[in-house]
């Protein structure tokens, strides 16, 4: 097992709120992360909502769960029950001690909704994420391999690149199948995978819904639709452009990016690193893995935007703490990375004076004044936020 950094987090939120939640897409390890943070509290019950037997359990959810008011209970795939909500709160409410509710959610867009509405002040949510290289680097296992598979546990582990490439075609297939059509939402998964397909070939670049459209031959709306249900499901990142109050003509669109490069890389039929050196695609998909990385790294109170004025100046990512940008980054696929004026500029637009060039080498070196050249694996050391 590759330990999580999420762990430490959880269990320090579970000594502080009644109930925890752990968000994130199927297959990224919730269950195995919850299995492990259950063998820190005696007694605790564990729930799979997916099982008949556990989910009859809940027929009387006040009944069952009133009976265990002094347990851990953790309660999974928990979008299946929307109605637990409410019964947890009044729970709760009669007895707010920490620790009572464990909740895990894959992949459902009301999920939050639902829960701030009944929940409020009484819960915490933590995203899981695919592996991070802070955690793969535990053991061992190169950030090229997990560039190339993604970070989902089954799919990086696998012992070859074909049965990597398999596990996430079957992923996509019971996404678009079973996955969507479980929260309600009526798509052909033909039509969502076209669609899918699409934001690949998009992918790092900004969002242009009326050309997407009419490729997709849907409406606007509808392609619009389509997008926020793919990132509210945590698998597309809108990068939102930051906005200052500078008199310059801001690019407003957001960027897309398919949030693991091992998904973007079936979509685009790539199984070997040989076949994603020599596609276009491969300085878009190095921009893409590396912001997921840092994006996914950093506190949740930091800020991740890209900055780009129709003039010129652009950074890939800008980490703003408050409103105040602290850290500008550029991303080079090269082995001798330079930067372009362009970059430059925006630091200057942005008053930011901590500038970092990312990438795939070994040796950090100045580039110019604020500006250091960093290897993608030692990035986090060069950080502010």
């Amino acid at each position: 097992m590759i330990k999580r950094d999420l762990e430490k987090i959880i269990l320090k939120s579970l000594h502080s709120f009644p109930i925890v939640g752990i968000l994130g897409s199927r297959q990224v390890g919730k269950t195995t992360l919850a299995k492990e943070i259950q063998k820190k509290f005696n007694d605790s019950i564990y729930l799979d909502l997916e099982l008949p037997s556990d989910f009859n359990k809940l027929i009387d959810p006040e009944l069952y769960l009133g009976s265990h008011m002094n347990n851990l209970v953790i309660i999974d795939e928990i979008q299946y029950k929307p109605e637990l909500f409410n019964i947890l709160r009044s729970l709760v409410d009669k007895n707010r001690k920490p620790a009572r509710y464990l909740i895990l959610g894959s992949s459902s867009p009301d999920i939050i909704k639902k829960s701030s509405e009944s929940l409020a002040g009484r819960i915490i949510y933590h995203e899981l994420t695919p592996l991070l290289l802070s955690e793969i680097e535990k053991k061992d296992i190169p950030y090229e391999k997990l560039w190339l598979r993604g970070g989902y546990p089954d799919s990086l582990l696998a012992r070859s690149n074909d049965n990597s490439f398999q596990w996430r075609e079957a992923f996509i297939k019971t996404f678009l199948e079973r996955d969507i059509p479980s929260m309600g939402i009526r798509i052909p998964a033909i039509q969502m995978r076209r669609f899918w397909t699409m934001l690949a070939h998009i992918h790092g670049n900004l969002w242009n819904g009326s050309k997407l459209s009419a490729s997709l031959g849907v409406s606007q709306p509808m392609s619009k639709y389509y997008i926020d249900i793919l990132s509210d499901t945590f698998i597309v990142n809108q990068l939102q452009p930051f906005f200052t109050n500078i008199k310059k003509r801001i690019i407003k669109s957001p960027k897309v990016y398919i949030r693991d490069t091992g998904l973007l890389h079936t979509l685009l039929g790539l199984k070997k690193n040989e076949e994603l050196r020599s596609h276009p695609v491969i300085g878009y998909s190095w921009e893409g893995f590396v912001i997921e990385q840092i994006c996914n790294s950093l506190p949740e109170s930091s800020g991740k935007y890209f900055y780009r004025t129709a003039s010129g100046a652009e950074a890939d990512l800008v980490i703003t703490s408050g409103d105040k940008p602290v850290t500008c980054i550029e991303i080079k696929y090269s082995s001798s990375p330079h930067i372009t004026s362009g970059f430059g500029n925006a630091m200057s637009d942005l008053n930011c004076t901590n500038g970092l060039v990312v990438y795939p080498g070994n040796e950090v070196f100045p580039i110019s004044k604020n500006i250091l050249a960093v290897p993608f694996n030692k990035i986090f050391k060069h950080l502010y936020f």
